[in-house]
């Protein structure tokens, strides 16, 4: 495994990281993502607005956050629904904020970031069923929101990705586009790229499993809405972009997708970031890759955007 030294600084300064004041290992996992998104991401670009929401449901609310582009005041607008990632336990607002505002701005989309309920509090399908609930949600409130209720699409990067592929396959007619970004796609963890990088960079194969073990109860262990690449049916997925890092465990999961998306005959893209590590999006602060990636997917976006 060659690595580049902004890489390699990158993974000195992770090794240095402590979470502070952990309670237990999953406060520990939670707050090293939020600690390591706040010192690799770079300055935060200014957005127009950010507004908070929360969607009502019967039993609880689904907390969303709207990022309005700069610049962009003429509604309707197109919009872009966000997936977070995080194993399915951790990630929210402050973890994927500078991500964020960079596809809000190169996109000149409003982004809906969705904080959707995480195992192991809430297992799936709860934070499945929030992601599902609030994009109807979003079509239903469309013009009230100041978004064109043809224009959407949705993004997701790793777990948030698997979560975004489940979503599509429910209601993807209603989206003009995709985007996954090094997509967490299996439960098993037994492919190459895992046999490779099972101790990182970044993730390592234990902490998958004890994830997979709190996100997915074992009646749900086949369920091809919780575990992507058991999907046979892509009949409601869009135009999809896929982006893949070259030093990750999950890149061979990421393209058995991509080879089943193609197969059953999605309009397919598929980037492989060279030298890439998972989470490279959260490192804007030394990779210009980073950049190059949200050009990459306001492009795709653009492109599908002017399909009507």
């Amino acid at each position: 495994m060659q690595l580049t030294p902004k890489i390699n600084q990158i993974l000195t300064h992770l090794e240095k990281i402590q979470s502070f004041n952990a309670k237990d290992s999953l406060d520990d996992a939670r707050k090293y993502l939020e600690v390591m998104s706040l010192q690799l991401s770079g300055k935060k670009e200014a957005v127009r607005m950010i507004e908070d929401l929360h969607i009502p449901l019967e039993n609880h609310q689904i907390p969303i956050r709207i990022y309005r582009p700069k610049g962009k005041d003429v509604q309707p607008t197109s919009a872009i629904i966000y997936i977070h990632g995080g194993w399915f336990i951790a990630g929210g607002y402050e973890t994927h904020d500078a991500v964020v505002r960079k596809l809000a701005n190169a996109t000149e989309s409003v982004i809906i970031f969705i904080d959707y309920r995480l195992a192991p509090e809430h297992p799936f399908p709860a934070g499945l069923n929030d992601c599902i609930d609030a994009a109807k949600w979003v079509l239903d409130h469309a013009e009230s929101l100041g978004i064109d209720r043809n224009q959407i699409g949705i993004i997701g990067d790793s777990a948030g990705a698997a979560l975004a592929t489940a979503v599509s396959t429910q209601i993807g007619e209603h989206f003009k586009f995709q985007a996954l970004i090094y997509p967490a796609t299996d439960n098993q963890l037994n492919s190459k790229s895992w046999e490779t990088y099972e101790t990182g960079p970044v993730l390592n194969k234990q902490g998958g499993i004890e994830a997979w073990k709190s996100y997915l109860p074992e009646e749900e262990k086949n369920n091809p809405l919780a575990i992507p690449v058991l999907i046979d049916d892509f009949k409601n997925t869009p135009p999809t972009l896929i982006l893949l890092a070259e030093h990750d465990p999950l890149l061979d999961d990421g393209k058995k997708l991509s080879d089943n998306m193609k197969n059953a005959g999605v309009v397919l893209t598929t980037t492989l970031y060279q030298d890439m590590v998972h989470g490279f999006m959260h490192m804007g602060e030394l990779l210009e890759e980073v950049q190059q990636a949200v050009n990459e997917m306001a492009d795709f976006a653009r492109q599908h955007f002017k399909t009507l």
